[in-house]
């Protein structure tokens, strides 16, 4: 046959991994929009996706995943690198050779009856030195549409290869989607991704966390640049001025909410505006200028609905109106569009819930299952920043971490310097969400948002942020958030939402060195007197005491830092251990 590419390696690896799977044709992904809907006509012909209302959602499509496989699944998910101490103890490890051996046995034959689709895609503007190719082989349709919203499908994607050129090989087959064959395993030191068994989004787009975070973040080791876990937002002053930040949150922390804030009611009277850059990875570089600089690799969103709504995120939920891929949400029979929990109140009735089967507010159950997604286009956006498709990507002024704290954990403070901003980001914790399986609510570290996205040993992982801030010049200064304060009744004390833009104004004043702060323990919190509150109910009393550092609280933690500090043994940074020893003595004055 004719191959669109020149390239031998692809050819290479697409040959043998027909020879393995057996499908019964081989389909070559181009991108184009006819080819596309060729695609889904055919999902929708075989029932793999549902066509919705194409008045009121026009382009928009239905997709249920199997019940056993509706999230990430951290246990199946490895590292096979030849030295299992280079995979670390935050990572599950396999050999590589027992691995691609299993999962070559898994797959073997698995694609019979079926077409395996060849996906060329970049992460990243096509040919800027920010981006990497990818090319995913699946036997899922769901996939394909999905890839094409969330990465840059397209022929030129081998163009950047040219005959010669390496890319991250993905292979991805859905087998069985037996969960006690399900693995997601990665091949960091061959560049390789391969998952078997399942169907969910965050298990076989492998362009999103599999590429863009556990493979990209050891290129970014070995490269001298860093794959985050973070969102990319720009605030535009009235003056015109734009400023930029980055920030880590874990899963269902408000990260894509904050990625598309809009700002209280005066600061838009003034003139102020919030646009995204990419609301889940950014890959950051040392720029010519000694500065920062980040790039949202992805093209499109892959968010978590329920609780997305015209209050939360007015802006995520108007990216959803046209061309998107709803996952395991409800269908609303009336009219052939979807809802999820807290959408809209009461609940439309009857509904299709995520199961396909009739439900009612009586059912006793969600209608939509808690980390149903919905696959948007960014440009779909309303507050997309215009230097989302930069090749350069922007400079950034802060890096923020955030995690949920119902205690301890103060609205918002500054790191004293960068290692001490490293330490801040290594000692993140949160409470645990639908997104990843396993109990919800419990508290567990997750250095950077980064636990289950680290290619690597995670003390090699701290020595790199260490090792970064010695390559610039002007680095963004660095702090940590927290919307998440509970009183004793168990309800959130800020606001939240577009009013976290009070608490971003503060961060930026604090970056152009125009507010002063106060050090305490764990460093600079605001004076209260300087969060503005302006057309809020609120009071200063109330937002003193979401600012108060408790150092009894503080030394309690400590303690607890150091017994999660353990694992990482001698790999772990002296910079952090000695912030650590700072934050015990500070906390005992």
């Amino acid at each position: 046959m004719a191959y669109p590419t020149k390239n031998k390696k692809v050819i290479k690896f697409v040959e043998e991994t027909a020879a393995l799977t057996c499908p019964d044709q081989i389909v070559w992904i181009d991108g184009s929009e006819a080819q596309l809907e060729a695609l889904r006509k055919e999902a929708c012909q075989t029932g793999e996706m549902i066509k919705l209302n194409q008045e009121k959602l026009p382009g928009c499509y239905y997709h249920r995943t199997a019940e056993n496989d509706v999230a990430r699944v951290e246990a199946r998910t490895f590292i096979c690198c030849r030295e299992k101490e280079n995979a670390g103890p935050t990572n599950y490890w396999m050999d590589p050779k027992e691995a691609y051996k299993m999962c070559y046995d898994i797959a073997r034959g698995k694609m019979k009856g079926r077409t395996m689709y060849v996906i060329p895609y970049s992460m990243g503007i096509v040919g800027s030195d920010f981006s990497k190719i990818g090319i995913e082989l699946t036997d899922s349709i769901y996939v394909v549409l999905n890839m094409a919203i969330m990465t840059r499908v397209g022929l030129d994607c081998y163009d950047v290869l040219g005959e010669d050129g390496d890319f991250i090989k993905g292979l991805h087959c859905k087998c069985d989607v037996d969960p006690e064959k399900r693995y997601i395993m990665h091949f960091p030191e061959d560049d390789t991704i391969i998952s078997v068994n399942s169907a969910y989004g965050g298990n076989v787009l492998l362009g999103k966390k599999c590429f863009a975070l556990r493979i990209a973040s050891f290129l970014g080791k070995n490269e001298g640049w860093m794959a985050e876990h973070m969102l990319i937002l720009g605030v535009t002053y009235p003056d015109g001025t734009k400023k930029y930040l980055a920030a880590a949150f874990p899963s269902a922390c408000g990260k894509t909410n904050l990625a598309m804030l809009i700002p209280p009611k005066h600061y838009l009277e003034q003139g102020y505006k919030v646009e995204c850059v990419g609301d889940d990875i950014a890959w950051i570089r040392v720029g010519k200028d000694g500065r920062l600089w980040a790039v949202n690799p992805e093209n499109g969103f892959f968010g978590v609905a329920p609780g997305t709504n015209e209050k939360s995120n007015p802006n995520a939920l108007a990216a959803t109106r046209k061309n998107t891929i709803f996952t395991n949400v409800a269908i609303n029979p009336e009219d052939n569009t979807v809802w999820w929990e807290g959408l809209t109140k009461p609940a439309p009735e009857p509904l299709i819930d995520w199961l396909g089967n009739d439900w009612t507010p009586a059912s006793g159950v969600k209608a939509a299952h808690p980390n149903s997604r919905f696959t948007a286009p960014a440009v779909n956006c309303p507050c997309l920043s215009e230097a989302f498709n930069s090749k350069e990507g922007v400079p950034l002024d802060a890096i923020v971490f955030g995690g949920r704290r119902a205690t301890t954990t103060p609205l918002v403070y500054q790191s004293r310097d960068w290692d001490h901003g490293v330490f801040v980001g290594s000692i993140m914790s949160s409470e645990t969400t639908a997104a990843a399986t396993g109990a919800t609510g419990v508290l567990r570290h997750d250095p950077m948002a980064m636990k289950p996205f680290c290619g690597y040993h995670m003390g090699d992982y701290f020595a790199h942020w260490i090792e970064m801030g010695k390559k610039v010049t002007n680095p963004p200064k660095i702090f940590n958030v927290n919307w998440f304060r509970q009183d004793k009744d168990g309800e959130f004390i800020w606001p939240g939402f577009g009013d976290n833009m009070r608490v971003l104004d503060w961060i930026l004043k604090r970056c152009a060195g125009t507010v002063d702060a106060e050090e305490t323990a764990i460093g600079y919190v605001p004076y209260a007197k300087d969060i503005d509150l302006e057309g809020l109910d609120y009071s200063r009393e109330t937002l003193e005491s979401i600012l108060y550092v408790d150092k009894a609280r503080w030394s309690a933690e400590a303690d607890e830092i150091r017994e999660f500090y353990k694992q990482f043994g001698d790999k772990l940074p002296k910079e952090l251990s000695a912030n650590l020893e700072t934050l015990k003595e500070n906390c005992g004055k």
